[in-house]
């Protein structure tokens, strides 16, 4: 036999049947995963279409499109003999509630985090114990005395009353999610820059606030996805045309169950949702990074 240097190199080889087994546990998750998101895409799917279709065949199969459905664009709707505001007024009104509720709520959550994680002060720990209570309590059984708040301040019938109350009932949980991403900061970053000669503002504007950036961007994302998609509180407290929004616009599609134009009600929901897709698509960035650390905050 003749010697060599060489030993001969061996690949394993994997069998089929192995590469299948692998692949099982995703094919099971996905297989899962497509079962239960299927109804909500039909759903999604039912939307647009009969957005465009005057008619659908067996409640799903669209027999004829057409852009009627979309005429509240460029013209008020007439529903049950009356005319209903314009859609623009509803849109607008739905941007400054929910802008302005974003703005309150960052603005107010901030420095109520920043107290609740730095400064020592008599029930800190009882308000910190409450938060999560207040933020729990039903918003609808306080409607009541909201109402003769908003009455006596002269505020019904307002969106900037709703604002008020609306913030107010979302403080407490704002302020404990701010709390978290303040614990992460060091104290070291804030001793040092008063060291260096900053007052306690200057530190908390100029260096600990765009450290809990991702913090802020989250709050901000939820505020006003929750403000877009407020119904109970703005249907209470505002009852004139000119402070309806895009929710109670909707209501007010489906107020008569007899009446309802699915077409037109499909068209309505598509670009009440329209805003919230386009600003969760410039913003999903930023919610990636929160998820990605949000491991870290407890």
């Amino acid at each position: 036999m003749e010697a060599t240097g060489y030993q001969k190199l061996t690949i394993p080889t994997i069998h089929p049947v192995s590469k299948w087994k692998k692949r099982i546990p995703y094919l099971v998750a996905y297989g899962i995963l497509g079962i239960t998101t299927l109804p909500i895409i039909l759903m999604y799917v039912w939307l647009l279409l009969s957005s465009f279709s005057k008619k659908m065949k067996f409640g799903f199969i669209p027999t004829s499109f057409t852009v009627e459905n979309w005429s509240f664009l460029w013209s008020n709707v007439e529903h049950g003999g009356s005319e209903l505001p314009s859609i623009w007024t509803a849109t607008w009104n739905s941007f400054v509630f929910a802008g302005s509720l974003t703005i309150l709520e960052v603005i107010i959550g901030i420095m109520a985090g920043y107290a609740l994680a730095r400064i020592e002060f008599t029930g800190r720990q009882t308000i910190m114990k409450m938060t999560l209570l207040l933020h729990a309590f039903p918003s609808v059984a306080l409607l009541i005395a909201v109402f003769y708040i908003l009455n006596f301040m002269g505020l019904f019938d307002s969106i900037w009353g709703v604002v008020l109350v609306k913030t107010a009932l979302q403080i407490p949980m704002t302020a404990w999610i701010v709390k978290g991403f303040f614990d992460d900061v060091p104290w070291d970053v804030e001793w040092a820059g008063m060291i260096d000669g900053c007052s306690r503002f200057q530190v908390w504007y100029t260096i600990v606030i765009p450290l809990i950036k991702p913090g802020i961007a989250a709050i901000s994302i939820f505020s006003f996805l929750s403000g877009w998609s407020e119904f109970l509180l703005l249907y209470t407290f505002t009852v004139s045309d000119n402070n309806v929004t895009l929710a109670s616009y909707l209501q007010k599609l489906i107020s008569d169950p007899n009446m309802i134009n699915y077409g037109l009600l499909s068209a309505v929901s598509l670009f009440y949702m329209l805003p919230v897709l386009v600003f969760f698509i410039f913003t999903q960035k930023s919610l990636m990074q929160v998820s990605a650390g949000g491991g870290k905050r407890v």
